[in-house]
């Protein structure tokens, strides 16, 4: 069965990086066209992210109590309805409502693949198989944006809402034929959903709250990249939405590689030694955007790249860091998986879209604020891992395998 799960696993997850990355090119015009600020179409990504986050506490523990398969056709149709409520939104408070949906809708399938690689792999062999998904969600950024430019320009951005539809419609095929249930017979499902004592092993684990932290920070991060790159580039140094696409593209790219050779890294170095790897290039990233921007090129292609070559950088760290830091948050949780990559969704992306909401309401430029989030959540994690005093936080834990 593992072998045939994880092309499946990996279409399931790539409901949501399709919504976040197949419109960006499109927000310059969508903000034109419903009359609303730079900051009010970016919310259209942090709500969306927002919602995949809070979702997860809501529907983690239905995932243990009814099921992996239910939840993921309760997901994809609501994905699907909620695309064609954005394609159809003639008021920006439509197209908001339908973000929210879309985001509750991804986090339940992301919430279906993640708990079944937890309930079909080691913990060993789960951190290279969350390495692989997260590459599938990397291809994304590589290819949505220039469909999205493309659609926009033949059919407008609203076609880039339909393509997302029939995406749903497909993947309720593959769902209904062929995803198999996948809960473990001892998982703990009795008692009421949102009992405090369903979620109190979890958020009292302080190996689970650091690990949770460093996905926020690196997500954060990415979400910062993601939102402030259109209005950047292509509203304040003018680069098309097809040049657009292609430097988005080209860091994808970089994105993608460097997911697939995160297994590599992390059965070479291991998993705690990965994650600092990771957090240090983060660090170098921060610092390298505001050197760019202090003495690099400050109009047309030149600063665009100049914009961009550091996010190459961030694109590595967060390749690296991801598939070693949600293992080690979910390695002792075999028995309440849903629950716990739920509370790891809720602190990961909801976590991540606040601080970028709170950013945007800065006067910070982009890569300032990209600078800031990545400097800031990273130094200090490292300065905790360097510190004897949360050794038992951020060490890696003896985990029995299945």
């Amino acid at each position: 069965m593992q072998r045939n799960l994880l092309p499946i696993l990996m279409s399931l997850v790539l409901l949501s990086p399709l919504a976040i990355d197949i419109y960006l090119p499109s927000l310059p015009t969508m903000a034109a066209e419903f009359s609303v600020s730079s900051s009010e179409v970016q919310s259209t990504l942090v709500l969306f992210l927002f919602a995949m986050g809070l979702g997860q506490v809501l529907i983690g523990p239905l995932a243990d109590r009814f099921g992996r398969r239910p939840i993921a056709i309760f997901g994809v149709l609501l994905y699907g309805t909620s695309s064609l409520l954005a394609a159809a939104a003639m008021e920006f408070q439509w197209l908001q409502l339908a973000r929210v949906l879309q985001g509750l809708a991804a986090c339940s399938t992301s919430i279906v693949a993640f708990s079944a690689v937890r309930d079909c792999y080691s913990a060993k062999e789960g951190a290279r198989i969350y390495s692989y998904l997260n590459g599938a969600i990397c291809v994304i950024p590589a290819l949505a944006p220039t469909l999205g430019g493309l659609l926009a320009m033949q059919f407008g951005w609203r076609s880039t809402f339909v393509f997302m539809t029939l995406y749903a419609m497909l993947m309720m095929l593959v769902v209904g034929y062929r995803l198999p249930e996948t809960r473990p017979a001892n998982t703990v499902n009795e008692g009421g959903l949102y009992r405090w004592s369903r979620y109190k092993p979890v958020i009292g684990n302080t190996h689970f709250l650091f690990y949770a932290f460093a996905c926020m920070s690196a997500m954060a991060a990415i979400l910062c990249y993601v939102s402030y790159s259109p209005v950047w580039l292509i509203g304040h140094l003018g680069v098309s939405e097809l040049a657009f696409s292609g430097l988005f593209g080209l860091n994808a790219t970089v994105n993608i590689i460097a997911c697939f050779v995160a297994p590599v890294v992390i059965r070479t170095l291991g998993n705690r030694p990965t994650a600092i790897l990771a957090l240090a290039l983060l660090v170098a990233a921060a610092v390298l955007v505001i050197a760019v921007q202090w003495f690099g090129p400050s109009v047309g292609m030149a600063a665009a790249f100049a914009f961009m070559l550091p996010m190459m950088l961030l694109c590595i760290g967060f390749a690296l860091l991801l598939g070693p830091a949600t293992s080690m948050a979910l390695s002792a949780f075999g028995e309440r998986a849903g629950t716990a990559t739920a509370m790891l969704g809720f602190i990961q992306m909801s976590g991540a879209s606040v601080i970028t909401a709170l950013v945007q309401q800065t006067s910070l430029t982009a890569p300032y604020a990209v600078a800031f989030v990545m400097g800031l959540f990273s130094i200090g994690l490292l300065v905790m891992m360097g510190l004897r005093r949360f050794d038992h936080w951020h060490q890696e834990q003896a985990v029995a395998d299945h």
